[in-house]
């Protein structure tokens, strides 16, 4: 009897720390969301990469570094198609124009950039962290009660205009003027 006592205590204390935990990633996942949806960041230019792909650095706003990090490519995706970024001729940067011709665009179509961003969305096809992924000491830095962090990315500029001219978010480059 206390054995049974005792594995449905274990089982019960298993079953709580699991919960919490799924909690828990789940309230950052909201915080990290939230964070995003204010598309607080900035864009640098730091190079081109391979054919048809851009290296930028985003700046991201977060409570917590970490969420800051996580959120850099989804930041970087946003800029590339709504904000665009100005060029640097130190590193051979053009300037590039966002892909979206209206600002509106975003709120217009709505329902497809909910699912395009959303955790694990569509966008993370066209993004990756470039390098090992480490944010250097001068690139993490607290501003008030929060973090901006600098995380160098890398865009596949191309394949993200395919897509989304192929979904008639945005007009081709042939479609005319």
């Amino acid at each position: 009897m206390k054995k049974t006592i005792k594995s449905l205590l274990v089982v019960a204390t298993l079953v709580v720390s699991i919960f919490s935990s799924q909690n828990a990633t789940a309230q950052a996942g909201k915080k990290a969301d939230k964070d995003t949806k204010l598309w607080r960041y900035e864009v640098q230019c730091v190079g081109v990469g391979n054919e048809g792909t851009k290296l930028i650095k985003v700046f991201s706003y977060s409570k917590k570094a970490d969420v800051a990090i996580d959120q850099a490519k989804k930041n970087a995706i946003h800029a590339v198609i709504f904000q665009g970024y100005n060029g640097n001729s130190a590193t051979g940067c053009p300037t590039q124009k966002p892909l979206a011709s209206s600002p509106a665009l975003e709120q217009e179509k709505a329902e497809f950039f909910d699912s395009f961003f959303a955790d694990g969305g569509k966008y993370m096809k066209f993004v990756s962290v470039s390098g090992d992924g480490a944010v250097a000491a001068e690139d993490r830095m607290k501003v008030g009660k929060e973090y901006k962090v600098g995380v160098v990315v890398s865009v596949m500029y191309d394949l993200l205009r395919k897509d989304l001219e192929a979904a008639g978010i945005i007009r081709g480059l042939s479609s005319g003027f």
